[in-house]
C-alpha cells in the first residue's frame, strides 16, 4: 500500500487533530523550556508516552531534576496531579486509600473510604524503588485496569490516568529492584543523563535567582483524552508492524529469530505488550511531529525506551559491561540493514 493511500485512511477531522496536537506539543515544549533547562529527548518521550497512554519510569541519579520535570509537566496541563514519596515504611493502603471509621451525625460509626494519593490525573511515584516490593505492587492494578479494589470494593479512577514513576540507579544503597511485572506496566523506560556543561551554566543562572515562573495551562484533560483516541487512528504500513514484531522476539534467546551473539548476554526476552508499545509509541511519535502516518524512523526512535527494561542481561553481559540499550541498539541496526 502506497504512502498516499495510507495517508488517504485518516479522515479530515483526523489530519486537523493531528496539526493541532503537533502545536500544542510545540507550545508544551516552550512553556516547559521556561523552567527546565534542556532535556528535550526526556520532554519529548514523556509527551509520546502521555497521548499514548502509557506510563514512563525515569531513571537517573538524584538531583538530575526529575521531580520538577513531572511537576512541571503537569503544570501545562489542566490536570490533577499528585506525588507519592516512596519510602521503605511506605504502605499499600499509603498510596490506594483505607477504609476510616468515621462518626455520622447520628451518631452511629460507619467505616468510609478515603481515597489515595493515586486518585490523580497525573500521578508521580517518586523514588519508587525506595519501597519494598509489596507496596510496589500496590501500584500494579492502578497502572493496568486504571482502577483500585480495597476491602473487596473496586473504585475506578478518573480519565485520564498516567504514572510517571522515577527511579535511583538500583546499585544504590537502599534501594528495591522493580519486579519484572511491574517494569513491564511501564511503556517506558527513560534515562536521565548529566547535561552538558553549557546547560549546567544555564541550569546555575536561571535556578539561583528569583523565583520560577509559573507555566500557562495549555491542555486540559478532555482535550488529552481526544489526542489520545485520535494517536490510536493513525495509520501504520504492513512492514512497520512487521518490524516491530520481528524485533522484539529477536530479543528474546530461545526464538529461532534470535541472533547468536544474543543467547549468552539475554536471560529473558520482551513479551507481546512490547509490540503494543512499539506500534503506539511510533504512533503518537508521528503525531506529535505533525506526520499522517507511521514511519520506520518512528518505532526505531522509541525502541530503546519500550525495550532496554524488558530485555533482562545476564551475569555474563553485565561482567563485560554490556547494557540491554547496547543490546536493543544493535538489533535495530541489524534488522534496519536486512530490511
Amino acid at each position: 500500500m502506497s504512502t498516499t493511500q495510507i495517508t488517504n485512511e485518516l479522515h479530515d477531522d483526523d489530519v486537523a487533530a493531528i496539526d493541532e496536537l503537533r502545536q500544542d506539543y510545540q507550545l508544551m515544549r516552550e512553556e516547559l523550556g521556561k523552567v527546565i533547562v534542556g532535556q528535550q529527548s526526556v520532554i519529548e518521550q514523556l509527551a509520546i508516552c502521555l497521548f499514548a497512554q502509557g506510563h514512563a519510569l525515569l531513571m537517573g541519579v538524584p538531583g538530575l531534576a526529575k521531580t520538577l520535570l513531572i511537576s512541571r509537566l503537569a503544570e501545562t496541563m489542566e490536570l490533577s496531579f499528585n506525588r507519592i514519596q516512596f519510602t521503605p515504611d511506605l504502605m499499600p493502603m499509603d498510596i490506594t486509600g483505607t477504609d476510616i471509621l468515621q462518626e455520622s451525625g447520628s451518631g452511629r460509626r460507619e467505616f468510609e473510604y478515603v481515597k489515595g494519593p493515586v486518585f490523580a490525573n497525573i500521578v508521580l511515584a517518586d523514588e519508587i524503588n525506595r519501597a519494598p516490593s509489596k507496596t510496589q505492587a500496590a501500584m500494579l492494578e492502578a497502572m493496568q485496569e486504571h482502577r483500585v479494589t480495597v476491602v473487596g470494593r473496586t473504585y475506578e479512577l478518573e480519565e485520564p490516568f498516567f504514572v510517571l514513576a522515577t527511579q535511583n540507579p538500583i546499585e544504590q544503597e537502599g534501594t528495591y529492584p522493580l519486579p519484572e511485572a511491574q517494569l513491564d506496566r511501564f511503556m517506558f523506560m527513560i534515562e536521565v543523563d548529566y547535561p552538558s556543561l553549557q546547560e549546567e551554566i544555564e541550569i546555575g543562572r536561571t535556578t539561583t535567582g528569583g523565583k520560577l515562573p509559573e507555566l500557562k495551562h495549555i491542555i486540559d484533560g478532555g482535550r488529552v483524552q481526544k489526542f489520545q483516541e485520535l494517536v490510536r487512528r493513525v495509520p501504520v504500513p504492513e512492514h512497520i508492524y512487521e518490524f516491530a514484531a520481528h524485533l522484539v522476539r529477536r530479543t528474546r534467546p530461545s526464538d529461532e529469530q534470535s541472533p547468536e551473539w544474543l543467547k549468552p548476554l539475554v536471560g529473558w526476552g520482551a513479551g507481546p505488550r512490547a509490540v503494543q508499545s512499539l506500534l503506539l509509541g511510533a504512533k503518537s511519535r508521528a503525531a506529535l511531529l505533525g506526520s499522517y502516518m507511521v514511519r520506520l524512523e518512528d518505532v526505531t526512535a522509541v525502541a530503546e525506551p519500550v525495550l532496554m527494561h524488558r530485555v533482562l542481561t545476564t551475569f555474563g553481559a553485565e561482567s563485560e559491561g554490556i547494557s540491554s540499550r547496547q543490546i536493543v541498539r544493535r538489533l535495530v541496526d541489524e534488522l534496519e540493514k536486512e530490511g
